[in-house]
This record gives structure tokens, sequence and C-alpha cells, in this order.
């Protein structure tokens, strides 16, 4: 299978760098995969778990939205957060959407809305974490 160069960066940290097989992107119009001669585009990416496949293994990572941008130089993806999920600290990611549920009764109109849809998202992601095929 032909690889291309995929960068995964944060605020924090370069959170991948390397030649892959594909990468499965959550992008806010719908998960979308990328293999090696992709056509360009530029994305937005939503709450979700990307993936990383190289050489038959994959690599989960959740990233909290951000841009992702197909060149003729590979994948670029710059993450708001980007965790690995052997990374995250579970009971935090749980605190933080009952933060999020919490919060929802202090907004209203299209901040709602917005909120409803992260808090969706986040609860999408656990219920990804929790599920038999992710351990």
């Amino acid at each position: 299978m032909a690889t291309f160069h995929f960068d995964l960066v944060s605020p924090e940290k370069l959170a991948f760098s390397g030649e892959v097989d594909q990468v499965d992107v959550p992008g806010v119009e719908g998960d979308f995969g990328v293999l090696a001669g992709h056509a360009p585009v530029v994305a937005t990416i939503r709450p979700g778990i990307l993936t990383v496949t190289t050489g038959g293994t994959h690599q989960k990572i959740i990233v909290l939205g951000g841009l992702a941008e197909v060149s003729d130089k590979g994948l670029t993806v710059l993450a708001d957060v980007a965790t690995s999920i052997k990374d995250l600290d579970r009971e935090a990611f749980a605190s933080q959407i009952s933060e999020m549920e919490a919060k929802l009764a202090e907004k209203e109109g299209s901040e709602l809305d917005h909120a409803i849809e992260r808090l969706d998202h986040f609860k999408s992601i656990e219920s990804q974490l929790n599920s038999t095929a992710m351990h």
C-alpha cells in the first residue's frame, strides 16, 4: 500500500509525524478517510476520534476540533486538542461531560444549539471509548 506523510499538530505539541497508510478524520461534514493520492481539500474537524493506520496497526487519537489540509505534501491536521486514547484521563473526560450538561440551562438560542452539538460529540467519543472494540 502506498504511504503518505501525516502531521498532527496541537498548540501543545507535535502529536504525530510520519509516513502512514491511512488516516480517518472526524470532519464537521462527515468522517472521511485519506489515502495516498487524495485530492487536495481543507476541512473543519469536529470533536471525535482520529484513526491513524500504519502497517496494519491502528492508533486512535482524540481531537477536539481544528482543521485538516490534504495537499501534494500529505495530510496536516491542526487540532485544538490532540490526546492519544491511552493518555486520556477518562474520569476527567466524564467530568467534563457532566459539567457541559449542567451548563446547558445557562444557554439559549444558537448558543444552546452549539452547546448541545458539542456535548453530543463528546458523548459520542465517550461511547466509542466504552465500546469493546476500543479495548
